[in-house]
């Protein structure tokens, strides 16, 4: 960019350059400054506005050198914050700046709320801006990007911010390459390597994050590319990415051409598919809106978009949309139409875009309809009252002008003809196009027997009075079609208006998601003015819901009946509906099929769920009792049934060591009984939790108390600084018990339990940490299920209830327990809670 102008300058805005990184530490601030020192080596101004080196050595070094200007310290809840000093860098006014952490919230105060908008100014001051930014960040990802890592993401920018950038470079490395550097230290300090290695930095999390960044950059490259061919009028096809675009008439035959799209658009990886279904501008053109909608869920399900423009020429609408989208498939069906009626009307639709599309290929693919279609109507349809006013008007109307102009003798030949085309034109109007042309016929007779000499018969005297009422019949033909052709197509065109914005208003209710079902029927009944509208169970003939009007239904009522689907029947009773409405019906019809369909499986799901988790609780509960009741019980039997036996003679150390282990597994048998019976109560629903926030360095203790071992080497490592968690005390102390208890009994000989915890947004996740042997990836699973020791033969010793019924505890109170891999060697526990509240101090 030409620095003619000078910086501030209303005509010269700044340049935004975007390091786009997939996830933290793939290197995007150190690209930035590597990119301004050699900047500043061609004598570029420019300054530091806000670097943030997370504590990172080789980030900090790069930063050496460079221009920064202070931050300003600002105050907020008792804390202070540093933010980049906007005010100042105006008033440096450099060439170039860098802004970090282009999604950044600032703290309250300034006059902007996010930091892209104080790049805005920046730019808008004329000074480039070069920033970072995370896909995880984009606006338009934020969903995804939750289901993904499971953390929602609180800072956001909108993605036209992203997308206004005059360059957007990737800055991308293979998952197994960061998680690499991060386990080295140059990424996270030490004390949050196995935290994130084992939960944001997984290699899947990492793999779909890359996969989101690539495939947003390829789509911002793709713009760039159409409009680089629209600035440079390229009109041919760039056969970068395979695109096929199917054309749909709303005919019977579209499915077969979807499916047939699909598979063309299959046979490339990155293969795109559209349909398309070409409108006129004077209505509907006759297709189905039933039949293009079951067609638009087709084509979405497979993976595609619908699309519909408008247009008279539909060769030449079609080619558009498709160079319009790079297509470079185009995908139609035969025609439907008889040999009879192509000889009759001439090329049809695919030979006219065949003929046409230049280097877009064009598959003809033929159908079960193909020649099975008809000549289509050539005049307009109208009532038979309306059709019979018409022909009698046609008939009248030239013999009531006769009859008035023949008693003015002082009106020449070509007045009275163009009173007989005006009638001509009148009835048109009123009959359509055969009327009109009955009444030419009969105005051209009288015409010619009571006003062109010699009059009172059919002979005409003069050449010139021949020609003259000849091109009198031709233009009163032609002019009665063409305004019988208008007034059809204004009709036409107001009720296509009509339907297209009573499908619009029913569009917006079915996306308003909750109660979809009942505002469709409310807006059926009142859009046709019915007296009540129905959707009725065809099983038991149930009314799943219903709109009524409020004041006296109408006398004369008519029931329709529309089906739905195979499960469900619409019920309409009012007025007689005509053809036309029927149709759009159709169209509601399929919505109301839609939106059932979805309330239908949101109730499944919300069925199943409770089910899921109580099947859950009853496995772990029922198993557990298998081995963990009949442990204790054994020994207990086994001391005392020693101490009555007769025949032996114990010493007072074995009668007590006896009485000891009788001791001891009557406490844990009660222990497990009073757990079973509170798991039981839980299972059926009579059991309360009492949640309440719980500080991890007071609970812990006391799980560690309850150990066969009290002195157990546990270390507790960050606990006093975790966020409090919400749980049920006891039930937190027992789930941590038992975790507790099975990394004891697999860690490495000497090598101390370790258990941290650390805060993520409204969750708070506790590891416990062993050296042991690990476990295999497919056996994790298996862990969970009872009695389960991966290869362990000690059999002598108790789990507890097990990890089965510490996870089905961990999800009684709304948190998860799984597995992962102790970097290094060893298995690590993963037990997740919610946070009893917002945690200042967490990102």
């Amino acid at each position: 960019m030409s620095r003619d102008l000078a910086p501030g300058t209303a005509a010269c805005r700044g340049r935004l350059r975007v390091y786009l990184g997939s996830a933290p530490g793939v290197g995007k601030t150190y690209r930035m400054l590597d990119e301004a020192h050699r900047r500043i080596d061609r004598g570029a101004d420019l300054v530091v506005g806000y670097i943030e080196c997370h504590g990172r050595r080789n980030t900090e070094h790069v930063l050496g050198g460079l221009d920064v200007v202070p931050r300003l310290t600002r105050s907020h809840r008792g804390g202070e914050f540093q933010e980049m000093d906007l005010d100042a860098v105006l008033a440096r006014r450099p060439s170039v700046a860098l802004v970090d952490e282009l999604a950044h919230t600032n703290v309250p105060g300034g006059r902007n709320a996010k930091r892209w908008q104080d790049i805005d100014e920046l730019l808008d001051a004329g000074i480039d801006v070069i920033t970072t930014v995370n896909i995880q960040h984009l606006e338009s990802l934020n969903d995804v990007v939750e289901k993904i890592t499971g953390i929602p993401q609180r800072e956001t920018v909108p993605d036209e911010v992203v997308r206004r950038a005059d360059q957007i470079e990737l800055v991308d490395m293979a998952p197994q390459a960061l998680r690499r550097r991060m386990a080295h230290g140059n990424v996270y300090g030490a004390e949050k390597v196995d935290a994130a290695l084992s939960h944001y930095f997984r290699v899947g999390n990492l793999t779909a994050l890359r996969e989101l960044a690539l495939l947003w950059v390829a789509g911002r490259v793709d713009e760039g590319l159409r409009d680089y061919r629209a600035a440079h009028d390229i009109d041919r096809v760039w056969e970068t990415t395979e695109r096929v675009v199917v054309a749909l008439t709303g005919g019977p035959e579209g499915e077969t051409l979807i499916r047939r799209a699909a598979r063309i658009a299959d046979r490339t990886a990155g293969g795109e598919l559209f349909a398309v279904h070409v409108t006129r501008s004077d209505g509907l053109a006759g297709a189905s809106p039933g039949s293009l909608a079951e067609q638009r869920r087709l084509v979405e399900s497979l993976g595609g978009s619908y699309h519909v423009v408008v247009g008279d020429d539909i060769p030449t609408a079609l080619l558009s949309f498709a160079r319009a989208h790079d297509a470079t498939q185009l995908v139609l069906g035969t025609s439907r139409r008889g040999r009879t009626s192509r000889f009759l009307t001439g090329p049809g639709i695919g030979e006219t875009t065949v003929d046409a599309s230049e280097d877009i290929d064009v598959h003809m693919v033929t159908h079960a309809f193909t020649g099975r279609g008809r000549l289509p109507p050539l005049g307009r349809r109208h009532s038979r009252r309306r059709t019979a006013s018409g022909i009698a008007s046609g008939l009248a109307l030239p013999a009531l002008l006769t009859a008035v102009l023949s008693q003015v003798p002082s009106l020449n030949l070509t007045t009275v003809a163009l009173i007989f085309q005006l009638g001509v034109v009148a009835v048109a109007l009123l009959g359509g196009a055969v009327s009109a042309l009955l009444a030419s016929v009969a105005a051209s007779l009288l015409l010619n027997y009571f006003f062109i000499p010699p009059v009172h018969t059919f002979t005409i005297g003069e050449p010139n009075n021949v020609i003259a009422l000849v091109v009198f019949a031709v233009v009163a033909l032609t002019v009665s079609t063409v305004v019988d052709r208008a007034s059809r197509l204004t009709t036409r065109a107001a009720r296509a208006t009509a339907e297209a914005e009573t499908l619009s208003t029913l569009a917006g209710s079915v996306l308003r998601g909750a109660d979809a079902v009942p505002a469709l029927l409310e807006r059926t009944r009142t859009a046709f003015g019915l007296d009540s509208v129905a959707l009725l169970d065809r099983a038991g003939g149930a009314a799943i819901a219903r709109s009524d009007v409020d004041g006296d239904p109408a006398s004369d009522r008519v029931v329709t009946e529309l089906p739905v689907d195979g499960e469900a029947l619409l019920i309409l009773s009012g007025r007689r509906l005509p053809a036309a409405d029927m149709r759009v019906l159709t169209a509601f019809a399929a919505h109301v099929a839609a939106a059932l369909e979805r309330d239908r499986l949101a109730t499944a799901a919300a069925e199943v769920e409770p089910i899921r988790a109580a099947d859950r609780m009853r496995t772990a509960l029922l198993a557990a009792v298998g081995h963990d009741l009949r442990t204790p019980l054994a020994a207990a039997l086994a001391a005392v049934g020693s101490l009555r036996s007769p025949d032996v003679e114990f010493s007072d150390d074995d009668r007590a060591e006896l009485l000891d282990l009788a001791d001891e597994s009557l406490v844990r048998l009660t222990r497990l009984v009073d757990n079973l019976l509170d798991m039981s109560r839980l299972q059926a629903g009579a059991l309360t939790l009492h949640l309440a926030p719980v500080r991890l360095d007071e609970v812990l203790p006391r799980a560690v108390d309850s150990l066969a071992d009290p002195d157990a080497p546990v270390r507790p490592l960050g606990l006093d600084t975790a966020p409090a968690v919400l749980a049920d005390p006891p039930l937190l102390e027992r789930v941590l018990a038992n975790v507790i208890t099975n990394a004891l009994r697999h860690n490495a000989p000497g090598a101390p339990v370790l258990v941290t915890a650390s805060g993520h947004l409204h969750r708070v996740e506790i590891r416990v940490v062993d050296r042991g042997p690990g476990i295999a990836p497919e056996d994790r699973d298996r862990v969970f299920l009872p009695f389960q020791r991966l290869g362990d033969t000690d059999n002598t010793t108790g789990v507890g209830l097990g990890l089965a019924l510490s996870r089905g505890l961990a999800e009684a109170m709304g948190g998860t327990l799984g597995v992962e891999d102790t970097p290094g060697g060893g298995t690590t526990m993963l037990l997740t809670l919610p946070a009893a509240g917002d945690d200042p101090d967490g990102s």
